[in-house]
């Protein structure tokens, strides 16, 4: 008999709420069904269901003019028609789509392909097959039907099968077989509208730079795994353009390698420029400028104005005594009875009596009558 789960054996239920699982990114194939993507898809070819509904829908009994269409006053949507190669589609071409769907308000644009047999016999090789021609229109967001296998020339019945109201092209007459101009007609009838080519572009000028860089279109596809097979070269030529592939990448490596040092130098040449800035602020900043001229401000003076004469007497004086002499001495001059070699020894300055000793020599400034006591006292 089985044993029944007890509450401990009961493992808890988690209450989180489940992350929901993302619906997986479906992938766009070459081929593909348009069905699923509702917001946004290419333009239906003419034999699709959804190109057939519109065709049914439209009353083509109601003819549409030109100033009907220009006013605006029309009942159903006016279907203009374009068509060309559209090789290697670019933006003149965009261009000439995007004027035929403002043309006029309300406009349905069929726009017509040539197959490439016809393209081949009528103008020439194309770079790009039917197919991708075909795919490069249809996504173009200005239209809105494809018409493959479209005719070179325009005629009442494929006008009538399409139920086309007006025809737009440039101006320009287009001649062909042997015919000057085949919209003629159309423009006689008044459905033709005219559109404005895109100067400086088209498919001849692509054309045109491709063989001009031919070269170096082989060497980049070379370079990218492409055989000589495949690009229709020949063994020598292959051969040189590995090499001249090989001689640009060495170049190449060379500047890569170049530009390196150079970065280096110029790092290196910062840094010590730096460290060379930083050493002359430290020694003529403004602080170390102030500190020099102070200390050299005395120098400066002092080799501007030299000192004066020594105070010393030239015969050797006491300099004790200049003082002195300068405020309180006098210049004595000797009596004329004294001979020429008393004079010399007397020639000097003498002091005053009242600072000189009684031992001190005579003060000959004094008047004669002091001279003659002092002379008896000193042979008493």
């Amino acid at each position: 008999m089985d044993r029944m789960p007890e509450e401990d054996d009961v493992s808890p239920v988690s209450t989180a709420p489940a992350t929901p699982t993302p619906p997986p990114f479906k992938m766009l194939p070459l081929i593909m069904d348009f069905e699923d993507f509702s917001i946004c898809q290419p333009a239906p070819f003419s034999y699709d269901d959804k190109a057939m509904l519109e065709l049914e829908r439209c009353d083509y009994t109601q003819r549409i003019t030109y100033h009907m269409a220009r006013a605006g006053k029309t009942t159903r949507r006016v279907r203009v028609y374009a068509d060309g190669i559209y090789d290697l589609f670019h933006q003149g071409h965009a261009r000439q789509l995007m004027q035929a769907k403002n043309v006029f308000p309300n406009v349905y644009l069929i726009v017509g392909v040539c197959n490439d047999e016809l393209t081949l016999r009528m103008k020439g090789r194309t770079v790009m097959n039917g197919f991708e021609r075909y795919e490069g229109v249809r996504h173009c967001r200005y239209v809105d039907e494809i018409v493959p296998n479209a005719p070179w020339t325009l005629n009442e019945e494929f006008i009538e099968e399409h139920k086309i109201d007006f025809v737009a092209h440039d101006d320009i007459p287009y001649g062909a077989g042997g015919v000057n101009d085949i919209y003629a007609p159309l423009k006689a009838k008044g459905m033709f509208v005219a559109t404005e080519r895109t100067e400086g572009v088209s498919t001849s000028d692509i054309v045109a730079r491709i063989v001009k860089d031919y070269d170096v279109y082989v060497r980049r596809n070379l370079a990218r795994g492409y055989s000589a097979k495949e690009l229709n070269v020949s063994f020598l030529s292959e051969k040189k353009f590995r090499l001249q592939n090989k001689m640009d990448e060495l170049k190449t490596r060379g500047k890569r390698e170049l530009t390196k040092v150079k970065v280096d130098i110029i790092t290196k040449w910062e840094e010590k420029s730096r460290e060379f800035i930083d050493a002359f602020l430290l020694l003529f900043g403004r602080e170390r400028l102030n500190t020099f001229w102070n200390e050299s401000k005395g120098r400066i003076i002092q080799a501007l104005s030299p000192p004066g004469s020594p105070n010393g007497s030239v015969n050797g004086d006491d300099p004790d005594a200049t003082d002195d002499l300068d405020s309180e001495d006098e210049y004595m001059e000797l009596p004329p009875d004294y001979g020429s070699a008393s004079c010399g020894s007397l020639s000097r300055k003498l002091k005053r009596p009242d600072k000189v000793n009684a031992s001190a020599n005579l003060n000959y400034s004094e008047q004669p009558e002091q001279r003659d006591v002092v002379n008896e006292r000193r042979s008493d």
